[in-house]
């Protein structure tokens, strides 16, 4: 007796780690593609945290609320899976990895900043220290890319 086609496959669940409104709106529509392609849900996930120009934690965590909302509603009206999870810590690839973990994520996308070798050397190398503590697939996609997965 033969298994049907996709017995094995296992639920695609991706993690998108989203800093700024402006990275949620550019990546909408290469994940909703990426996502519909591999039949799998979205997590998006934001990490916040204070900059230079915020004066309390509730301008971070608006700012953060939203990010979610643009990536999330963006993937629904895609016709994608999605949901959204405001993260609070000071090490964000640990706060990613875990909630990947938690939440059964079989993958991890970032959008790149374009931020300068010098301003992640100040501020941390999130994608390199994911990178180097995950077991999980980790897309990158660069801040100037403009095309689909």
């Amino acid at each position: 007796m033969n298994a049907a086609p996709n017995a094995d496959r296992t639920h695609s669940k991706m993690l998108v780690a989203v800093s700024s409104p402006w990275a949620s709106e550019k990546l909408v529509k290469p994940i909703a593609d990426l996502a519909r392609r591999l039949d799998g849900d979205v997590l998006v996930a934001h990490v916040a945290t204070l900059q230079d120009e915020d004066d309390h934690e509730s301008e971070a965590t608006e700012r953060g609320e939203q990010t979610l909302k643009l990536m999330v509603d963006g993937l629904k009206q895609a016709g994608v899976d999605a949901d959204g999870v405001m993260l609070f810590s000071d090490d964000t690839p640990k706060a990613i990895l875990n909630t990947a973990h938690a939440r059964g994520c079989t993958a991890i996308a970032l959008g790149l900043t374009g931020k300068g070798v010098l301003k992640r050397l100040i501020a941390g190398d999130v994608p390199a220290n994911l990178i180097r503590q995950t077991n999980l697939p980790v897309l990158l996609l660069p801040a100037n890319w403009d095309g689909t997965i």
